[in-house]
């Protein structure tokens, strides 16, 4: 530092004169010049308010600029150029990027500017602050209330021309609303953001119980609430930081795993950590893809909009478990983030970690203070309006002689004086007097300034009953929260776990993980009687009577394992390979299983027109051979093993013109073959008399149909279970369009039918009524046999009758499957 002395020598130079300071005083002076400048005036916020200095002044600002929630907006960059000309002059920058996140709902719990344009997302940045608009939230007209009725102290702005509030009167507890993060010289501030509601029941139950500790506080605050939603897993660090001010807790994204697509699963997110944008874990999820730690993930998908919000959608490879995924993209991305809390603030000008307890005692402080200012101050201003009436009142009482004393007086100097001493008024009552207008000399003025007596009396002893008991005070105060909370308190929008639940903590290693590949454990897959495809998630026995529930019938199963390959026939005589893995899994339930996850099959097998799906069957080279029955009464047995490698589809029988196959089962040898035609006819016979033949064999008589007749129905009824089968026709109108008649229904036991020679036309089973002419159904299977309508829905069979040529009973409804 070289100052320059204010005397010259001869020649007129100014000589330079060098003062030799220490560098290291200099510095640390300077340096805590500049660490106080950021502590008290940029980084830390106040406890009171929970403001910085700058969102302080923004807020104040706009409120001095008249931008209400019901007035128009105004330009963004209007509002910055007059926080920085009168009381921030710190750079626009600065105070647009606070505006910005004081507008922006992901991250404030409570936004304190309704912004209008783009303010940015977690991902992208704001518009420049030329294109965007602002004005104040609802939520601010709570912080800034008040302020002209000298419920806080104000200051000089940073020239002294202006003065500002030292802290806003803030009826809503910002700080813990809407948490803090700010870096200081030595110190720094990271908050976390909590529910309204929740804060203020915390307050309220503070002031009726003084001596509350923070463990009865918890039990209103039991974490944070994050904007953004998620799950909060473990809370032992939030009670740590509720405590002493530190501490750290894990947030997670809130995800849902369902069906994609009809081959895949997926995993649905639908809120992300606090702070993290989608596409952050969109980049680490390909990041991780690409260097092989995440496996068995597709592709991902951001089809976020503004209607429903969040959605990401990562698509999940066949034979991966959706939850194993999961617990890797928890412990590989940020849809598992932690959270570092250190609460620190500002308290009577010193920095300092606060608990829940302080930081809520700290508010409730400030707002007792702020009531008992505005009580105080508005006491002051309905006191000296009383004393105005009250001279009034006296005035307009003998007005003929105030009129007078007025008109004989010089001046108004000679009137005033007069008043007060004729009428004895002080000087502001007597000053009041000679600025009245006329007009208030009515008979109405007079009631009025009665009533406005009287009301400013209890008025004035409301106040003073306030402000004499702190009881009261503090009522007040604690109806206020109340009110506050009811207006602007929302539901908690953040899910707390005490543990993480089924998914592994982040810190979990890999080996003691789930299996992410789903293993090859027995299941049994299902074709419904309205044709749904799906596999169960074990291999126990899929429905048994007992468990039985009125929805969807079985058509067909068959056991096979999670990794394994099942064939599905067709109606062409085609058999389809079909990956198990492929197939949703039913949930496990008491019961038969729902078939609510099932997919269509037309969603997993590529089908012809008019071709449709009969039966499911094994390609286990050692499984029973499959046996196939056509409309033309032709039956084939295929001999085992005969499954093409390589192929998708293959041909299982070679069909006439006009034929098709109506139904197929695996069969041994041992097993009984039956055949219901049209015309009633039934037919069974051992399967041994069908000798099984290759692929493309045509397959050989099975039934000899009358004139006009087809065959309906064709099953096997396995050994040693004839007597347990049942017969169920169902006789209707040939003319009828199908699904439009009920027709009658008739059940009766297998065992009543005599078996008859191959080829043969078989016995009668049923007999029509008057009007039906044809079997529009037919079923042999175990007992009990369940009917269903088209959508599903159970349709009551007759009770079985020994009648094996009897006629039906009308059935309630349409027909679709039996099963």
């Amino acid at each position: 530092m070289t100052p320059r002395n204010a005397k010259t020598d001869a020649a007129g130079d100014v000589p330079e004169k060098i003062v030799d300071i220490d560098v290291t005083t200099e510095m640390e002076g300077s340096f805590l010049e500049y660490a106080y400048s950021v502590i008290y005036a940029r980084a830390l916020p106040d406890a009171r308010d929970g403001l910085k200095p700058v969102q302080r002044r923004i807020l104040f600002q706009m409120s001095d600029m008249g931008l209400r929630p019901d007035r128009a907006y105004v330009k963004s960059a209007r509002v910055v150029g007059e926080v920085m000309g009168k009381l921030h002059p710190h750079g626009d920058t600065a105070i647009y990027d606070t505006l910005v996140r004081m507008a922006q709902d992901f991250t404030l719990r409570l936004p304190m500017v309704d912004g209008h344009g783009n303010f940015g997302s977690l991902d992208d940045g704001p518009a420049a602050a030329r294109y965007t608009e602002a004005r104040l939230a609802p939520a601010s007209l709570a912080m800034t209330a008040d302020l002209t009725e000298d419920v806080v102290d104000f200051v000089p702005n940073y020239d002294n021309k202006l003065t500002q509030p030292e802290v806003l009167p803030a009826a809503i507890p910002a700080l813990l609303v809407n948490g803090a993060s700010g870096i200081a010289v030595g110190m720094a501030t990271n908050m976390a953001p909590h529910n309204l509601v929740e804060v203020v029941a915390a307050a309220r139950h503070l002031i009726a119980h003084p001596d509350a500790t923070v463990e009865d506080l918890m039990r209103f605050v039991p974490g944070p609430d994050l904007p953004t939603g998620g799950k909060i897993v473990g809370l032992e660090g939030v009670r740590d930081a509720h405590r002493t001010g530190r501490g750290s807790f894990r947030t997670r994204a809130t995800t849902r795993i369902e069906n994609v697509s009809a081959k895949r699963k997926g995993i649905i997110v639908t809120e992300l950590p606090y702070l993290v944008g989608p596409e952050k874990v969109i980049e680490k999820i390909k990041e991780g893809v690409q260097n092989k730690r995440l496996t068995g993930i597709t592709a991902v998908m951001d089809l976020t909009d503004r209607s429903h919000g969040l959605r990401l959608v990562i698509e999940i490879k066949n034979g991966f478990n959706p939850d194993a995924v999961l617990e890797q993209l928890y412990r590989l991305t940020p849809m598992e983030d932690s959270f570092g809390i250190n609460n620190v603030a500002l308290v009577d000008g010193q920095p300092r970690t606060l608990g829940l307890r302080e930081l809520v005692r700290v508010w409730v402080d400030h707002r007792i203070d702020v009531v008992k200012r505005r009580c105080e101050y508005r006491l002051g201003r309905k006191r000296d309006r009383l004393h105005l009436v009250d001279g009034l009142l006296v005035a307009i009482l003998d007005i003929d002689e105030v009129i007078e004393v007025i008109r004989t007086s010089d001046d108004s100097e000679t009137a005033r004086g007069r008043l007060r001493t004729v009428f004895d008024l002080s000087e502001a009552q007597a000053e009041y007097i000679l600025e009245l207008r006329l007009r208030r000399l009515t008979k109405f003025s007079r009631i009025e300034l009665e009533a406005e007596q009287a009301a400013l009396r209890a008025e004035i002893a409301e106040l003073e009953e306030i402000l004499a008991s702190d009881a009261r005070l503090r009522g007040v105060v604690s109806e206020e929260m109340a009110e506050v909370a009811r207006v602007h308190g929302t539901p908690r929008r953040t899910v707390l776990l005490e543990s993480s639940g089924q998914n592994a903590p982040a810190g979990r290693s890999a080996s003691s993980a789930m299996p992410l590949e789903i293993a090859d454990s027995p299941c049994w897959v299902l074709l419904s009687g309205t044709d749904l495809l799906a596999r169960t998630a074990s291999g126990d026995e899929p429905v048994r009577e007992e468990q039985r529930r009125a929805h969807d019938v079985l058509r067909s199963t068959v056991a096979c394992t999670a990794r394994g390959q099942v064939g599905a026939v067709t109606s062409r005589g085609r058999v389809v390979r079909v990956d198990v893995l492929d197939l949703p899994t039913l949930p496990a339930t008491e019961g038969a299983p729902s078939l609510s996850g099932a997919v269509p099959v037309s969603e997993i097998v590529e089908l012809e027109a008019g071709e449709r799906i009969l039966a499911l069957t094994s390609l286990d080279s050692f499984a029973p051979t499959l046996a196939l029955g056509t409309a033309q009464g032709i039956v084939k047995r295929v001999a085992q093993g005969d499954v093409p490698a390589g192929r998708d589809s293959w041909t299982a029988i070679t069909l006439k013109e006009g034929d098709e196959v109506v139904g197929a089962a695996a069969c041994t040898s041992d097993d009984e073959l039956v055949l219901v035609a049209s015309d009633a006819s039934l037919l069974h016979f051992p399967a041994s008399l069908v000798r099984p033949q290759g692929r493309t064999a045509g397959g050989m008589a099975g039934i000899k149909l009358g004139p006009g007749a087809h065959v309906v129905h064709f099953g096997v009824v396995p050994a040693g279970h004839a007597s347990d089968a049942v017969v169920v026709t169902v006789a209707g109108v040939s003319g009828a369009l199908p699904g439009t008649e009920t027709g009658s229904a008739k059940v009766t036991p297998y065992p009543l039918y005599p078996a008859k020679g191959r080829a043969t036309g078989g016995v009668r089973s049923h007999r029509f009524l008057k009007g039906e002419d044809t079997l529009v159904g037919a079923w042999v299977g175990a007992a009990p046999a369940h009917g269903i309508g088209a959508g599903g829905q159970s349709v009551d069979l007759p009770e079985p009758t020994e009648r094996r040529d009897g006629s039906g009973t009308p059935l309630p409804a349409p027909l679709h499957a039996i099963g």
